[in-house]
């Protein structure tokens, strides 16, 4: 397991490079740029065929900065001068416990002093160039697709809120144990949260633009799947916690090709520090599991990339409003259902049931999915009739 891209590019090059980059937080950017880049394809295919419209709107342009826009830039500045300075000045340690740093009150006054001086100078100089004599209202067009940017930062948002609550609500011991370290931890994300609670942002923002709720799921529908995807490598990559129930099964005849870790692994030197003592390691991460378990992330990652192509190459195909996105939902419920039978995971007993958090959102998705492709179908028959 690589706990951060230092140890990934270790192991590939040989070469010792610290770098502050878990390998999670690593993929999670990479699965927030793929849903931002195939959003923004489609917004732009959408936008051909007609049915996004640009959005007109007003803006005044020419104004003086204002004193609380300067005071905000100053403190901005200040955040980002006082934690980078100490970073700099403390690097070995901040590299071997960036999360803990950030989330502390570690930082560097004179650097904080220095950051608010240049993010007001910065705010001041670039309104200087722009502001006018007379302000005056202009009319400017914004693209759908120009929106992606705004659009990636309500979902990382909501997203990791979402994530956050769910979470803890699978795990309500661990938080009443420790509220407040639950709530800033890097760890601990429920995908199915961040998914519903992301989701919801983003439809929100997007109707607040005047787009068709609808289409706009479609536009989204193949990007999600993809970086469910991405993400799971980065869960898989760094040995979060999201592997599977033990497996000292003997390896299919059929997978012979493949590496045994493909069938069962240990994640030796994962990022939990979880399990038994790794013989003659020394330093962080030299723990693995004492018995192999499926790596249910990989695939995760297999499936949910492979279902991104078949949903990329049904885009230009289904014309109706909602369908596609029903069926991303369906896939989305049918793999994450299968997957948990073999993944570990806190389990509710109802009506004498073992059953996952994770199984019952997966079921109602389903659901909601093939409800959603007959209503659309039905829909659109309607319409289409003379």
């Amino acid at each position: 397991m690589y706990p951060t891209i230092s140890d990934l590019i270790f192991d590939l090059t040989g070469l010792n490079i610290p770098l502050p980059i878990q390998s999670f937080g690593f993929l999670l950017a990479i699965s927030f740029i793929c849903a931002a880049y195939t959003l923004s394809l489609e917004l732009k295919r959408k936008e051909k065929l007609g049915i996004f419209k640009p959005l007109q709107t007003k803006v005044l342009v020419g104004e003086k900065v204002t004193t609380v826009e300067l005071i905000t830039s100053g403190i901005i500045g200040f955040l980002l001068g006082y934690k980078l300075l100490y970073a700099a000045l403390n690097y070995s340690d901040f590299v071997s416990d960036t999360q803990g740093i950030l989330l502390s009150a570690q930082g560097s006054v004179w650097g904080g002093i220095i950051g608010a001086a240049i993010g007001a100078w910065l705010r001041y100089s670039d309104n200087k160039k722009q502001q006018l004599d007379k302000p005056e209202w202009k009319e400017i067009t914004i693209r759908p697709y120009e929106m992606v940017g705004n659009i990636t930062m309500v979902a990382a948002f909501s997203g990791l809120i979402g994530a956050k609550i769910f979470h803890n609500l699978e795990n309500l011991d661990d938080f009443a144990a420790d509220p407040w370290g639950s709530l800033i931890s890097f760890s601990g994300l429920t995908m199915y949260g961040g998914l519903i609670v992301g989701g919801a942002g983003v439809i929100w923002y997007a109707m607040k633009q005047g787009m068709n709720p609808f289409h706009f799921a479609d536009a989204a529908a193949p990007g999600l799947m993809l970086s469910y995807g991405t993400g799971r490598l980065g869960c898989q990559i760094s040995g979060d916690g999201d592997w599977g129930i033990v497996n000292n099964n003997p390896k299919p005849s059929w997978m012979e090709f493949l590496p045994d870790w493909f069938w069962s692994y240990n994640y030796p030197h994962n990022v939990l520090s979880e399990g038994i003592p790794i013989p003659g390691c020394t330093g962080p991460h030299c723990m693995m599991l004492p018995e192999p378990v499926y790596p249910t992330p990989l695939y995760e990652a297999i499936v949910c990339i492979g279902l991104f192509f078949v949903l990329w190459s049904l885009r230009t195909r289904i014309n109706i409003a909602g369908m596609l996105f029903s069926i991303y939902l369906i896939f989305n419920g049918i793999e994450r259902f299968f997957i948990e039978k073999i993944r570990v995971n806190t389990k509710y007993h109802i009506s004498g049931h073992e059953i996952t958090q994770a199984e019952i959102i997966s079921v109602v998705l389903v659901i909601l999915g093939t409800a959603g492709c007959y209503f659309f179908y039905k829909k659109s028959q309607a319409t289409n009739k003379p």
